[in-house]
């Protein structure tokens, strides 16, 4: 009967609650289907906790007490700050009640204290869930990722640079060689700088990825931003054959962000549009608000994208060998990733859309006002 009791709190009762649709009280749910549930719970490791608008915890299965170190029974009746020993918690709850639903990470303070990941929504009663799960393991594995990719990448780029140089001066030799010679410097050239871009993303999104590389946050004007990234690939479009259009109102609202970070994932989208567009057609940057907003778009006529890559172009590494035109030169595969991480680490959004032989648009969004932008970009 105690299983069923915490179920029945979990549901925001006490053992029966009335059923809108019918005459009477709703059955309690019995015996077996409370021991269900609770096993459930404690299978999935996900502890979970009912808080009221005071912010006092109503009920707490044994897996939220087992995660939070804490004996049986005794969390039911605390405050969420005493039941989790962080402010932070109990702002995310708070906001959770206030906005519908929040979330966020809590890292304790010993050596060996767990990661926690809290998921808070309000329920239609005006309580509020909030689900627990230990992420330690996913974290010192993500940690152990970027480390390696971080070691690697400065290990290469020391004979990268080398052969990159050595290359640049057999090529300024090349006039005065065989031609199929001065054809294999070329592309021992080519090759280099394809190797020497890997790396040097690979270590820039490591960074973004470990929270190394914090935000430097400002007001941002994103038209000043989007005129200034054309102005940087100019000549790459010239020498392409594209022209770079800017449609933005004279007067777009600022939001708070960091310069360098921003104007690096635009050029991203802008280089992509430029590399895949053919020659003598148009790359328009377009900046616009939109409601609480700002967006930015980059719409190119390209050859387009299958409508089942759409899903997985923003993903590390992912390449879409049928957009790819012949002889435009392959990219690393990361430009679209770091894009990701840096407009998310903004509190906005990114996303693609595109119809095979009409073009793709690429666009980002970026909140007026909102939560305060985050320190660190997520994995």
């Amino acid at each position: 009967m105690q299983r069923q009791g915490f179920v029945a709190r979990l549901r925001g009762g006490t053992g029966a609650q009335a059923d809108p649709g019918s005459h009477g009280p709703a059955p309690a749910p019995g015996p077996d289907a409370a021991a269900d549930v609770t096993a459930l719970l404690d299978v999935v490791g996900v502890g979970v906790l009912r808080v009221d608008p005071e912010l006092v915890v109503a009920a707490a299965s044994p897996a939220a007490h087992a995660l939070l170190g804490r004996r049986a029974g005794a969390l039911a009746g605390r405050s969420v700050m005493e039941a989790l020993t962080d402010h932070r918690a109990e702002e995310l709850v708070r906001r959770a009640l206030v906005v519908g639903s929040a979330s966020g990470e809590l890292v304790g303070r010993g050596t060996d204290a767990p990661t926690l990941l809290l998921r808070a929504r309000r329920t239609p009663s005006g309580d509020a869930w909030v689900a627990l799960e230990d992420v330690t393991e996913l974290r010192r594995l993500q940690r152990i990722r970027a480390e390696f990719i971080d070691n690697l990448s400065h290990e290469l780029r020391t004979p990268l640079t080398t052969v990159s140089l050595l290359a640049e001066t057999l090529a300024r030799d090349a006039p005065g060689l065989p031609p199929r010679v001065a054809e294999r410097i070329g592309k021992i050239e080519v090759e280099t700088g394809h190797l020497v871009q890997m790396v040097n993303e690979l270590l820039d999104l490591a960074k973004i990825e470990s929270g190394r590389q914090p935000l430097v946050v400002d007001d941002l004007d994103l038209r000043a931003l989007a005129a200034a990234t054309i102005e940087r690939i100019a000549l790459f479009a010239e020498r392409q054959g594209v022209r770079l259009e800017l449609e933005a109102a004279p007067a777009i609202p600022h939001v708070r962000g960091d310069g360098a970070r921003l104007g690096q994932a635009l050029l991203n989208l802008v280089h992509n549009a430029v590399k895949f567009s053919p020659p003598g057609t148009p790359v328009t940057v377009r900046v616009r608000a939109a409601e609480s907003e700002v967006v930015v778009s980059v719409a190119d006529r390209g050859p387009g994208i299958p409508p089942s890559a759409l899903p997985r172009l923003f993903e590390r590494f992912y390449k879409v060998d049928r957009a790819r035109p012949r002889g435009a030169g392959g990219g690393t595969g990361l430009g679209l990733a770091i894009a990701r991480h840096v407009v998310e680490a903004h509190g906005g959004r990114i996303w693609a859309e595109s119809e095979e032989g009409s073009g793709s648009t690429f666009s980002f969004a970026i909140p007026i006002a909102g939560p305060e932008t985050a320190a660190t970009p997520g994995a």
